[in-house]
């Protein structure tokens, strides 16, 4: 009998070795019963594990033969939906936004009025690989008001002129534009920091990562984000509530000096605030401020509005015209496209290397190219493309590249 407990207790010793069992960073949170609220999550023993769904519901149950605690299924509330999905896997680090839909806090908060647990949990799967078992990873997730106890989390964030301009305005340089501010909804309590940033006509356009704030990425990205032209900071403490108006930057600041589209970008960096901090396994980092989309940005248009001598190309569809640079200033026009959110304008020279771009949101179905792209045709030889883009960012079509005449 004593050989028999040895040997089970050799064999057990072996099996947590090889498994090493998946940790997660906070494991116990509280959420907002009415809404919305988003945490950052570290998983660490990430090894021979390919990360897959992530599953809210009201109770767990032992995985076996998996490791770990999966949902109930008789209990799901839901899972993380694609577009809330910034997770990122590092070596045997894995980090990930839990963005708790409003749908799911309602969920839950009417099984706990109807005398359930108002505990529920967020469940991660990992698939094992190398013959490894599959691991169940639970979060416990405790209902609760807005306030100092819920994770400091952006919400939603919407940017707005103050003249309820609902296109991209078209502003000549000696006129001013429109005070912006920003609405943000938000969880917990925190001081809200980050800056105006402005990207000018010309410049690389920031990808979706760009946008997001500082606390929803893991440590070795903090810092890498396309930085662009600062127009001022900001810090102030957000008391619970829920919701806050932040004035936008000032008038003056804003630049008009080029003709073209220009791209106002909200940026929020990482808070420290109470209960919003992960455990890295090496060291602990701050998440006050996560939120799990990218922040929104503003677009604005700098030229004359004057039609003298500009040449009208209407097109019909997405294929490409040809044009005569020497005729600037041009005007595109093209019809739209079923789900367009945005078209983007593309100009690229020989090398195929991008030297000029463009975002015209949709219903605008026009574009005048401002003066300096006559400076770029009689350098180089461009060619150029329109993309229409759906609201996830999924190209939904795109013209031929089209060589522009000198």
């Amino acid at each position: 009998m004593n050989k028999l407990l040895i040997g089970f207790a050799l064999t057990l010793t072996f099996s947590i070795t090889t498994f090493a069992q998946v940790t997660v960073s906070p494991d116990n949170i509280a959420a907002y019963s009415q809404g919305a609220t988003s945490a950052y999550l570290t998983f660490g023993n990430v090894v021979d594990l390919r990360p897959a769904e992530a599953t809210w519901c009201g109770e767990i149950v032992p995985a076996a033969p998996d490791i770990g605690f999966r949902c109930d299924t008789t209990t799901v509330f839901g899972v993380l939906p694609a577009r809330y999905d910034q997770s990122r896997l590092n070596g045997s680090r894995y980090t990930d936004i839990m963005s708790i839909t409003p749908t799911v806090a309602r969920r839950a908060y009417t099984e706990a009025v109807q005398g359930n647990d108002s505990r529920f949990f967020y469940v991660k799967h990992f698939v094992g690989t190398n013959g490894n078992p599959d691991q169940f990873v639970p979060v416990t997730i405790r209902l609760s008001g807005n306030g100092a106890g819920v994770p400091f989390s952006l919400t939603a964030v919407k940017l707005n002129w103050q003249n309820g301009e609902k296109v991209v305005p078209f502003i000549k340089p000696t006129e001013k534009l429109p005070k912006i501010t920003a609405e943000i909804r938000y969880t917990g309590t925190g001081r809200l920091k980050g800056r105006w940033e402005l990207v000018k006509p010309g410049e690389d356009l920031p990808e979706r990562r760009d946008l997001l704030s500082e606390a929803a990425l893991p440590v070795e990205e903090r810092g890498t984000q396309k930085r662009y032209a600062l127009l001022n900071r900001f810090s102030v403490n957000l008391p619970p509530g829920g919701k806050y108006v932040l004035p936008g930057p000032e008038n003056w600041r804003i630049d008009k000096t080029v003709e073209g589209m220009y791209l106002l970008l909200f940026r929020v960096e990482a808070s420290d605030a109470p209960n919003s901090a992960s455990n890295t396994g090496a060291d602990t980092i701050p998440t006050g401020a996560v939120a799990g989309f990218p922040m929104p940005t503003l677009r604005y248009y700098i030229g004359n509005s004057s039609g003298t001598g500009i040449r009208q190309i209407t097109k019909t569809n997405l294929t490409a015209d040809e044009f005569d640079a020497s005729q600037l200033p041009i005007i595109l026009r093209w019809k739209d496209v079923e789900g367009a959110k945005l078209f983007r304008l593309e100009m690229r020279d020989e090398a195929d290397r991008r030297v000029f771009s463009a975002i015209i949101p949709s219903p605008t179905r026009q574009y005048q190219l401002p003066s300096f792209v006559r400076e770029l045709a009689a350098a180089k030889a461009l060619k150029w493309q329109f993309v229409a883009v759906d609201a996830a960012g999924k190209t939904l079509a795109e013209s031929e590249f089209v060589e522009v005449n000198r």
